[in-house]
């Protein structure tokens, strides 16, 4: 969850804080050096922006094994994670990477590869379950005891696919779904998670420690889960590829949850391709996930068929009115951008997404207060884990506050323990209007305009860590239209003002995965802004 995001509806009211989103974070600070930051080291990282398809080829020519491949990988962790600039993204590692990687390894040397997975690391958010010795906590210390038995649904589909399980990242606790005053990337279980572009920023959230480590090249690719922005957003300030898949592409069993009807979980990659390798294999109908049926017939196996890099030509774009003027910092990016898909054949509209979505910003908020409660209740009455409910949850956080709420507080948590069931007047309308206004606003700018898809800036630069006031406006955000419809969102890296990246978003109707994957695909290809990050202190050190 982007909280901040609830601050431009004004669901929460009053806690926009101003402050210069590309300006330094600590001023008093600037002229000092640091041994934290490696900005003037070379980075001569072995695996540095390497891609699934090259590590395939290298273990193929037995230039690499798989164990080799995470044996680098996890001393990558230890040198920029826990030492050096101290990102802070992996909140724990898994005892059974090595060996898992050793067991790939054989299957190769026997002539059996499961696929373009096959003893590839990757690293998950820990809102995800893992039938192992790791914990799934969403951050929280209030759950730290829990570990589970059985595989998240998703989880049991990255095993089959042959992929190396590296460890778990920290997130914004419970998914940023804590307080009002939050500061993303935080959790009481693994602290505070830092950009690697620059230090003091904050990478987002919820999915920080995701989009932090595969930017960093912590990994070769990474999974992330959105509720509304978490896992564009930090994929955007991460200069990377993220995609929130339509609800229900991707099961959601054994995730904690906020909303059924907003949750999902997508890949976090440096590359379209890595990130559309992912996105089919982990695509498929759970029993015990409803809304997987509604996919049944929609799934796209292999959606690397659908990259091409003239997939612009001819493809009708519905530019965001609001996003042309943002700042002077954004706006050159953006107006590069849009030159570069018309220069590639796109056809471009001007349309108005988001101010029709404005007024159900508190709509929205009141589904997901519900949705929290009943989800993460029924979530916890099972979990292995001494705390059983939401109130079991705000009496620990209060027993423990020095620890569990050192900075912020619990005022979501609260909100959501006095709602009542999902037969709620209340809930029922807000779910109507939140679902059912979303997707009509899409559906119909996309038909009357004849329209691809509509594109915008992801979100605004990554802003200060600020324990103390928590989150402030970042200037943009367009993850809300995709995430109140429950519709496929990709973001790919657009561009940079002082090494801070920013994304371009393009997003369509229910199961277009494959032409958004096309189109960012093509923008991709034509741009080539990826840049791997440089750990800096600040912008001015």
């Amino acid at each position: 969850m982007l909280r901040r995001n609830f601050l431009k509806t004004g669901s929460i009211a009053g806690l926009t804080i101003t402050a210069a989103a590309t300006g330094a974070c600590n001023l008093a600070d600037s002229n000092k050096k640091t041994d934290e930051t490696n900005a003037d080291k070379p980075d001569d990282f072995a695996l540095n922006e390497v891609t699934i398809a090259v590590l395939q080829q290298k273990m193929q020519s037995k230039e690499y094994t798989s164990r080799s491949i995470t044996e680098l990988y996890l001393k990558r962790i230890d040198d920029i994670d826990k030492s050096g600039p101290k990102l802070n993204s992996v909140i724990e590692l898994n005892k059974d990477a090595l060996s898992i990687a050793d067991a790939m390894d054989k299957e190769r040397a026997a002539g059996k590869v499961r696929g373009p997975l096959h003893g590839i690391p990757v690293l998950i958010k820990d809102n995800i379950s893992t039938g192992d010795t790791m914990h799934t906590t969403a951050g929280a210390l209030a759950i730290a005891d829990n570990i589970v038995k059985q595989d998240a649904f998703i989880i049991g589909k990255l095993r089959e696919a042959g992929a190396v399980l590296l460890g778990k990242t920290n997130l914004s606790e419970w998914a940023n779904f804590r307080s009002t005053h939050s500061t993303s990337a935080w959790s009481s279980r693994g602290g505070q998670t830092k950009c690697p572009y620059l230090l003091d920023r904050n990478p987002s959230g919820s999915s920080a420690g995701s989009g932090s480590a595969a930017s960093a090249n912590l990994c070769a690719i990474a999974i992330g889960t959105e509720t509304d922005g978490s896992i564009v957003s930090p994929s955007s300030v991460n200069g990377l590829v993220g995609i929130k898949p339509t609800v229900g592409l991707w099961s959601r069993t054994g995730i904690i949850p906020i909303s059924k009807t907003q949750d999902t979980a997508g890949p976090m990659a440096r590359t379209v391709r890595d990130a559309a390798i992912l996105l089919g294999a982990l695509a498929g109908a759970d029993p015990q996930d409803s809304y997987t049926a509604a996919s049944n017939g929609k799934i796209k196996p292999d959606y690397t068929k659908f990259l091409d890099e003239n997939g612009l030509k001819g493809k009708r774009i519905g530019i965001e009115k609001d996003a042309m003027k943002i700042s002077p910092a954004m706006d050159p990016i953006f107006a590069e951008a849009i030159a570069l898909m018309k220069s590639k054949g796109a056809v471009i509209v001007e349309v108005e997404l988001n101010k029709q979505l404005k007024p159900i910003g508190q709509a929205e908020f009141t589904v997901l207060v519900y949705e929290f409660k009943d989800g993460l209740n029924k979530y916890l009455s099972t979990a292995n884990s001494k705390v059983k409910s939401i109130a079991e949850v705000i009496a620990f956080n209060k027993q423990n506050e020095a620890k569990a709420m050192p900075y912020f507080k619990q005022e979501i948590l609260d909100q959501a323990e006095k709602k009542g069931g999902l037969d709620e007047k209340e809930y029922i309308e807000a779910v109507a209007k939140t679902t059912g206004i979303s997707r009509k606003a899409i559906d119909d700018l996309l038909k009357q305009n004849n329209l691809d898809a509509i594109a915008a800036p992801t979100n605004g630069f990554a802003c200060c860590i600020d324990l103390v006031n928590g989150d402030y406006d970042n200037g943009f955000g367009f993850s809300s239209p995709a995430a109140m419809a429950g519709y496929p969102h990709i973001t790919v890296p657009m561009g940079y003002f002082n090494e801070l990246p920013v994304g371009l978003s393009f997003i369509s109707s229910a199961y277009k995965e494959a032409d958004i994957i096309t189109l960012g695909y093509a923008y991709e290809q034509a741009s080539k802004k990826r840049v791997a990050p440089k750990f800096k202190k600040d912008l001015l050190g």
